[in-house]
């Protein structure tokens, strides 16, 4: 995970996985206001496990990158079989991916055999993916002090945020508000980490008076003494707050837009149904109307034999 593409990778799909969350849930939310339940994962029309599987796929892809594609003998223990210092960040990002793997997988297994407490074991199992993943990134072994160390700490704060608000899902499924913020805070995750990939990677986007140095295997930032380096902290401080503003932004923007489309699209469908009924009504009546001409009709071919007999008499 220490390069552009490990950061990047997996940023990209937090962000679609955050993206699909916050717009299944507004969709949700804007048809079913007053019945609405969130869900942990959402199905699609053709493949019902589609989510599941990408997070299976990307979960292993990250795992074999960490232990086997990436070090340098393709596979992570040293010559006496333990693990060396400079591989004990892919242990910790490989357990990260385990942990998502396993959510993945069983809530397959979940969803098949349909359990009574189906929705708050899912939930269960991704409050336990995302409390790993803020164990690790918070008792990293890389350092906490540089650079990377503040981006590591500002993206606890959003995976904070999507532990809890999984948390709560348990107990207040019908919350739209915390599916919301849950989903936001996926989002935010997506896109930071994607930051920190192109910002700690790319040398003309490193802070002034930073340099990249080769350390244990991998790039890092260091920087020239205590006052540029608070400088390049402060500046990724910033960077987090635009991030923040603009993700909140893009998100209440989103749900404007769609609770305004499928409101209408709402109205319309209960329209169509009222006008339907109306004509329904219209030709019940005519009918009536009809039958009790009838009636008549039939009452008075009944009544001229009984009237011409009493003329006789």
């Amino acid at each position: 995970m220490g390069t552009l593409v490990g950061h990047v990778a997996p940023g990209f799909g937090f962000f679609i996985i955050g993206l699909w969350h916050l717009f299944n849930h507004i969709k949700l939310h804007a048809l079913h206001p007053q019945k609405y339940t969130s869900s942990p994962w959402f199905p699609t029309s053709k493949i019902k496990y589609l989510e599941l599987y990408l997070i299976m796929f990307g979960s292993s892809m990250s795992i074999s990158m960490e232990l086997f594609i990436g070090p340098e003998r393709h596979q992570p223990l040293g010559p006496d079989g333990t693990i060396p210092s400079n591989h004990l960040h892919n242990f910790e990002h490989s357990n990260i991916s385990l942990t998502f793997l396993v959510y993945a997988l069983f809530s397959i297994l979940v969803d098949k055999l349909d359990p009574p407490a189906r929705y708050g074991l899912t939930n269960l199992l991704g409050a336990a993916a995302f409390g790993q993943q803020l164990l690790l990134f918070h008792l990293h072994s890389t350092d906490h002090m540089g650079v990377e160390g503040q981006y590591h700490w500002l993206l606890q704060i959003a995976i904070f945020v999507s532990l809890v608000t999984t948390l709560l899902a348990i107990n207040h499924p019908n919350s739209f508000l915390n599916s919301f913020v849950r989903s936001v805070s996926i989002l935010i995750q997506g896109v930071w980490l994607m930051a920190m990939g192109f910002m700690l990677w790319t040398p003309t986007l490193i802070p002034k008076g930073c340099f990249m140095n080769l350390e244990e295997g991998h790039q890092v930032v260091r920087c020239h003494g205590e006052e540029t380096l608070e400088r390049a902290k402060s500046l990724v401080n910033i960077q987090f707050s635009w991030y923040v503003v603009g993700v909140i932004i893009f998100s209440v923007t989103i749900y404007l837009v769609m609770v305004r489309f499928y409101s209408e699209k709402v109205e319309y469908q209960s329209l169509s149904k009222t006008v339907m009924h109306d004509e329904d009504d219209v030709e019940a009546q005519k009918k009536a109307n009809r039958d009790s001409v009838e009636q008549r009709k039939s009452f008075l071919q009944i009544g001229v034999p009984y009237a011409a007999m009493d003329i006789e008499r």
